[in-house]
């Protein structure tokens, strides 16, 4: 089993929601179309996933190795930045990128500001009934988690992921990338307008349906 779960076979087990077509997960791991069917292909001659009007996983044993593969990599490779806006979608929970992280994902990775490589918070929103399950779940990648942002000289990594509790969650997508809504990441943003002013205007000049108002000298716009 394992010569066929390499690092990418085990990831696209992971990405697999039934019915999805190849292209949609490779959309999930923001990762080459061909690369992603090559390991479709190896995976479904090996008996693990089949195509039939969508892919699915055979079996849930599969499934499970492919995340314990996954984590042990991870903990002998600290995952990229990269990498750690892809892990949370190995979860079997809902969740949606949100504050900082839903500004990024709604003006599709044009707008960053406040982290840096070395200082770097992932956002998402999770189901209040879920908190134990992913903290679990991002303990077994090392990644720390907290539900506010910790400071650096307190964590091991640059990594850390920050969740925020909610009763129920309302998820877009964005380029394969689940979101709080474009309404509710406008008004964060209002709220914190200073820091956000450039993303306003960015995202207004991005959809065609908005109209905020929003002016900013191309020449100020904060730079990843």
């Amino acid at each position: 089993m394992y010569e066929v779960l390499d690092d990418t076979a085990a990831q696209v087990i992971l990405a697999i929601e039934s019915g999805d077509s190849i292209r949609r997960v490779a959309q999930h791991l923001h990762t080459p179309y061909e690369t992603v069917r090559q390991a479709v292909n190896r995976l479904e001659d090996a008996g693990y996933v089949r195509y039939d009007d969508g892919l699915s996983v055979v079996d849930e044993r599969v499934r499970d190795a492919a995340r314990e593969l996954v984590a042990a990599s991870a903990g002998v490779s600290p995952p990229s930045i990269e990498e750690a806006y892809v892990i949370p979608q190995f979860g079997d929970w809902p969740f949606a990128f949100t504050r900082i992280d839903a500004v990024y994902v709604w003006t599709q990775g044009g707008y960053q500001v406040g982290r840096e490589p070395n200082d770097y918070p992932l956002f998402l929103a999770v189901r209040e009934e879920d908190v134990d399950a992913w903290e679990a779940f991002f303990e077994s990648f090392d990644l720390p988690t907290a539900f506010e942002r910790q400071p650096r000289d307190e964590l091991d990594g640059p990594l850390q992921i920050v969740l925020e509790p909610r009763a129920s969650l309302d998820i877009e997508h964005v380029e394969g990338y689940p979101v709080i809504p474009r309404a509710e990441t406008i008004e964060y943003m209002r709220e914190n307008y200073a820091q956000f002013q450039s993303a306003l205007a960015m995202l207004d000049r991005m959809y065609e349906d908005l109209d905020l108002g929003v002016t900013y000298r191309e020449t100020e716009r904060a730079q990843p």
